[in-house]
């Protein structure tokens, strides 16, 4: 078989080719933009990549086109497989029929912490898998986590002979299935946004977990959900596919999530939080970077580990949790934490000139920031930390989060914003309630050049966009070493 996967250099759909390829199957894609770091993890994999959306890409008439939902009618690939029939699915779709069922799948759904908690997840139990051999976990995550250096892998189950067990196609044969209780065990990213053009659905309803993280649950993707509650929906269909069998691990602190479930719920539940819940955390140092696990009142133990914050806390224990769910020894897992390499992109250092540090960041949620910034102000003490922002998310573009995006810059010192003439919404009014320490930048040059001019040594400055930002963070480490 081959397929052609539209949106390929996305992670997600990076890594369904990834998988595909690691079946065994024939993998070409194409995308808007062919750029590192997933472009070269394809092409290192003999996947064939075109840039560009032409219908020429897929006169060769592939078996089955994958469709990534950055996509939409009216792209020339999209109306060229309409017009001549070609079949066609999802990422999610694919990867629900052909290699997650009949695996035991762990799924990681929430607006924060996605990724970093599947991360930690899959690292965790692949430190299991040195004790019980033969349990290599498989995975799909929504970056390059560093204990990996790959985005997904297929992973393997004991009795196993290969590292996958599914059949490519639209639906896997069940003579193709792992028996229950093999231990075939899967990790997945479980994202909140829409499937496709064709499939208004959350990803996450084509996963079908025994295991499902609930981590939190604020308003998003301002651009395909109208209000909190279409979210808390979305949520709620998740919790339906969960068996009784299985195990929903929530987050004590979240209302919104408190609420999903009093729709209703089929499936026993532990939850966490860092004073309540029943897997709970006592810090140790107040950056987040030590603290005491218990376990409905009984010690765990102690963890100590490189990432900061409390929202990291409260990521360590859903992932505890969730191997615990799967039946791994928790206290078994604590020394893992201290070799855990974070995702890249999250708070990652990117390094030091004249005593200047720079990290570059994913967050583009005022939660996201706000929690990101206080564990970093938890860590440097009174050092003046310096924000270049880039509002790109669709959320932020829109404006959704315009009034909370001043309070959320609270622990900064001061803050530039990338503020594009598209922007729709005020963006001066955003940078006048923050007083003094806010400025706006037309471009990314004079947003460099304005914070050349505000850094000093000793300063923490960082780089916060869901997008490339032109390449800032590095930019800014040349212009300082420029002097």
């Amino acid at each position: 078989m081959r397929i052609h996967v539209l949106g390929i250099c996305g992670t997600f759909m990076g890594g369904i080719a990834a998988l595909a390829r690691e079946l065994g199957v024939e993998v070409e894609g194409s995308d808007a933009n062919v750029y590192p770091p997933m472009s070269d993890q394809l092409r290192a994999l003999g996947i064939a990549l075109q840039e560009g959306w032409s219908a020429e890409h897929l006169q060769s008439k592939p078996d089955l086109v994958v469709v990534g939902n950055a996509l939409s009618r009216g792209n020339p690939s999209v109306e060229y497989m309409l017009d001549t029939g070609l079949p066609y699915t999802s990422g999610p779709q694919w990867l629900g029929e052909n290699v997650l069922r009949g695996r035991e799948v762990l799924a990681v759904a929430g607006t924060h912490g996605k990724t970093t908690t599947t991360s930690l997840l899959a690292h965790l139990l692949d430190h299991a898998s040195k004790e019980e051999a033969g349990l290599a976990p498989g995975f799909l995550i929504g970056g390059v986590p560093g204990n990996f250096g790959v985005s997904a892998r297929l992973g393997k189950g004991k009795g196993e002979q290969g590292t996958g067990t599914a059949q490519v196609g639209p639906i896997a044969p069940a003579s193709s299935l792992p028996v229950p209780g093999s231990r075939s065990l899967f990790v997945i990213e479980a994202d909140e946004y829409d499937t496709a053009f064709f499939d208004k659905r959350s990803k996450f309803v084509h996963y079908r977990p025994r295991i499902a993280i609930l981590n939190n649950l604020e308003y998003d993707h301002a651009d395909i959900f109208p209000d909190v509650a279409a979210i808390q929906r979305q949520f709620h269909h998740l919790v339906r596919t969960v068996p009784g069998n299985g195990r929903l691990i929530v987050n004590a602190e979240d209302i919104r999530l408190a609420e999903v479930l009093a729709m209703g719920c089929w499936t026993p539940m532990e939850t966490f939080g860092i004073d309540t819940g029943d897997w709970r955390a006592r810090m140790i140092e107040p950056d987040g970077s030590a603290f005491l696990v218990t376990h409905k009142r009984k010690t765990i133990g102690e963890v100590r580990w490189s990432l900061l914050g409390r929202h990291n806390v409260m990521n360590a224990l859903a992932a505890l949790a969730a191997a615990d769910a799967a039946g791994v020894d928790p206290r078994a897992l604590l020394p893992a934490f201290a070799t855990f390499e974070s995702v890249k992109r999250r708070m990652e250092s990117l390094g030091e000139v004249n005593r200047v540090h720079v990290y570059d960041d994913f967050a583009h949620h005022p939660t996201a920031i706000a929690t990101t910034l206080a564990g970093l102000r938890a860590k440097v003490g009174k050092a003046r930390i310096l924000v270049a922002l880039e509002p790109r998310s669709n959320s932020m573009r829109a404006g959704a989060h315009a009034e909370a995006l001043a309070p959320s810059l609270a622990d900064a010192d001061a803050v530039v914003l990338l503020r594009r003439p598209e922007l729709p919404w005020d963006a001066q009014a955003a940078v006048d309630a923050l007083g003094g320490r806010g400025s706006a930048a037309a471009s990314v040059d004079a947003l460099l050049a304005a914070l050349r001019l505000e850094a000093r040594p000793g300063d923490h400055v960082v780089f916060m966009s869901n997008g490339g930002f032109e390449n800032a963070p590095r930019r800014f480490l040349d212009v300082l070493r420029a002097g």
